[in-house]
């Protein structure tokens, strides 16, 4: 019978799995340091700060919110903040709307 089929030949051993393996992890880790450093930690970063920036808002602040208006603090109710625009108009917006807190006396200048 053995006429008809052919006898396997054995191939030669493969390279061991270990070494393919570690290089397979450390490209992984490396390529995972690259998304930290250069997405994660910055966006967390702006996050903090923009957080501190909203808890030290107070009355008379001077601030441009999201919408690119400028205004000055009236009152904090909250999580909103209500705006003067000018003399005669108020708005109330969310504190996370609030893009910059402006040095005092800025409006005026404008």
């Amino acid at each position: 019978m053995s006429f008809l089929i052919s006898a396997a030949h054995a191939a030669p051993a493969a390279a061991p799995a270990g070494a393919s393996m570690m290089s397979q992890l450390l490209f992984m880790a490396a390529i995972f340091g690259i998304f930290y450093f250069l997405i994660i930690r910055p966006q967390s970063k702006r996050a903090k700060e923009h957080r501190s920036m909203i808890d030290s808002l107070a009355v008379d602040s001077e601030v441009i919110f999201a919408g690119g208006l400028l205004g000055k603090v009236i009152r904090l109710e909250g999580d909103y903040a209500v705006i003067a625009l000018n003399r005669s108009t108020e708005v109330k917006v969310q504190k996370a709307s609030v893009i910059s807190v402006l040095p005092a006396g800025t409006l005026a200048s404008l």
